[in-house]
């Protein structure tokens, strides 16, 4: 028998399409047991990746999400910035479950450090938009932003810092903070989670950029963790509704240092429909019994905040600028059983010049596909539906998920 897997490649990413919470937790759990090396490449704590697992959740924030298997690397890459207290607090949880990441957890000594003054900073800068704008960009207040401001002025701590003194570098901090933004640095509090991130990480700490290409040079697998998505992304993304890092397939091989000749395959990952956190444009967002049916089928709230997720149909346009941008080879297509008791699916092909949506309505299937492991045993309209997708992206649905477990996976 064919094995369906083997197009993916020895480097394949997993990006998301839309505006991040897609699932690619579930998908690059799927994945992992077939790479030697999971690899997180950017972003930070803001982003949350829930699997579900023999009915057990579990939510990652830092560590990429196959950590989950025992036989896999895991790489923190360059792009990241790491806020230590809840990078341990992950690494503790897995091992009370009975699953010792340490001894194969490899960190980027270029990724950098967040602060508790980051999230400080992060508040208050928000609270200042509100004040001047009447209304902020919606962020999780989880220091993002402020800590790669830093990196960008040159003015950020990157995690080889832990092998020298820590003391100069938090009063360095103090000062600047208090000078720039009216924000105070508890020092005490700094240096305790940086002497006991030491303590537990410094051993792994490392140059991930040669271990990666070493790696290769081997023959090892690697499967890239993108994180939020191609729509929040700092260039490409509804600005100034994005995250504050490149969130795209390009911003995921410069956080791993790795070229894009390296790359053998690309999944999109999308939902069936469409969800976004915060501010910012959504064209294709329904609000009313629609869209809190959505919400509630979907169980749409943040992994990393609980807050509602506003919701949608899918949106055409959106996925075909992702797919343009990353070059995506394969569809994952999420929680197709959300739309089971939708009589009419709506899809936004279009913005007009008013800019609202234009709608093409397509049937729904009104029956359950919770659990299908088989494309043919799809109903009809669910079929069409995916075919849909394909036709209108040019990109294969390869992966489509039925269900929140892992095993609930059609896999074409």
């Amino acid at each position: 028998m064919q094995n369906p897997f083997a197009s993916l490649g020895h480097v394949c990413a997993v990006i998301g399409a839309q505006w991040g919470d897609e699932g690619k937790g579930k998908v690059i759990d799927l994945l992992a047991e077939r790479f030697d090396i999971v690899a997180r490449a950017c972003g930070g704590a803001n982003a949350g990746h829930t699997i579900v697992v023999k009915g057990k959740k579990h939510v990652f924030h830092l560590l990429p999400s196959g950590a989950l298997h025992s036989n896999t690397t895991v790489v923190i890459g360059s792009g990241l910035v790491l806020h230590l207290p809840t990078l341990l607090e992950e690494i503790r949880t897995l091992k009370d479950a009975g699953i010792d990441v340490l001894p194969r957890l490899f960190i980027s000594e270029e990724a950098h450090i967040l602060f508790d003054f980051h999230k400080d900073i992060d508040a208050a800068l928000e609270e200042q938009r509100k004040v001047r704008e009447g209304k902020g960009i919606g962020t999780t207040k989880r220091g993002i932003g402020p800590a790669y401001m830093d990196k960008a002025a040159r003015s950020g701590t990157r995690m080889e810092s832990l092998r020298g003194a820590l003391t100069p570098v938090l009063a360095r901090h103090a000062e600047r903070v208090q000078r720039l933004y009216g924000v105070t640095v508890d020092q005490a509090k700094e240096l305790k989670n940086l002497e006991e991130a030491r303590a537990l990480l410094a051993e792994r700490i490392t140059d991930t950029v040669g271990m990666l290409h070493e790696r290769l040079q081997k023959d090892k697998k690697i499967l890239i963790e993108g994180a939020q998505a191609s729509l929040l992304d700092l260039d490409h993304g509804t600005y100034p509704y994005v995250t504050s890092s490149a969130t795209t397939l390009a911003g995921a091989l410069q956080g791993l240092g790795l070229p894009p000749q390296a790359l053998t395959s690309c999944i999109g990952v999308a939902k069936a429909y469409c969800t976004r956190v915060g501010e910012g444009e959504f064209a294709s967002e329904v609000t009313g019994q629609a869209g809190d049916r959505l919400r509630e089928r979907g169980g749409e709230y943040g992994s990393t905040t609980g807050r509602p997720r506003r919701c949608g149909w899918l949106s055409i346009p959106d996925l075909r600028r992702s797919a343009m941008i990353n070059g995506f080879t394969h569809w994952n297509i999420t929680k197709l059983d959300v739309l089971d008791e939708e009589a009419e699916i709506p899809v936004c092909m279009g913005i007009a010049s008013d800019g609202k949506a234009e709608w093409k309505k397509l049937p729904g299937w009104k029956t359950s596909t919770v659990g299908i492991t088989a494309f043919a045993k799809l109903p009809k309209e669910a079929q069409e539906y995916l075919q849909f997708i394909e036709q209108e992206t040019g990109v294969p649905a390869w992966l489509i998920g039925t269900g929140p477990g892992r095993e609930q996976m059609i896999v074409r």
